[in-house]
């Protein structure tokens, strides 16, 4: 299944100190990881809050990444909103396993960057400087 996950700077930055295989534990206040179902969700979610959160750094990504189908089945489809608001809840102690079953590299599908935004962006990429970018 392909799954998509708007993350801030600082959980790509670790998404990329992982070789781009794995997203990082979640933190002891977070006991859930919630990939959602498409790009749009996604989009609107790193777009409209990431870009205004501080602890994003004012930017967001959308991640996309395929996951084994027999390991997503069993988590429900969460809608959360609209019905395109659609999301898989993955209790925190079982994002390691998650993280086994992804299928290839994480991709990165989009950046946004808000106005409180302070770093700098590689054209090339339109990663901020501090993200080392999958090799190709």
């Amino acid at each position: 299944m392909t799954l998509f996950r708007p993350v801030g700077l600082k959980e790509l930055e670790l998404i990329a100190e992982a070789g781009w295989r794995e997203f990082p534990p979640r933190l002891p206040w977070q006991p859930i990881f919630y990939p959602v179902l498409n790009f749009e969700y996604a989009a609107q979610i790193a777009s409209e809050w990431n870009t205004k959160d501080e602890n994003s750094a004012y930017c967001g990504f959308v991640t996309q990444f395929d996951v084994a189908d027999a390991f997503v089945s069993r988590y429900d489809v969460q809608v959360v909103g609209t019905k395109g608001h659609q999301e898989l809840w993955v209790p925190a102690e079982d994002l390691a396993e998650l993280n086994a079953h992804i299928e290839a590299p994480i991709a990165v599908l989009a950046s946004y960057f808000g106005e409180s935004f302070s770093g700098t962006v590689d054209r090339d990429t339109e990663l901020p400087t501090s993200v080392v970018p999958p090799a190709s």
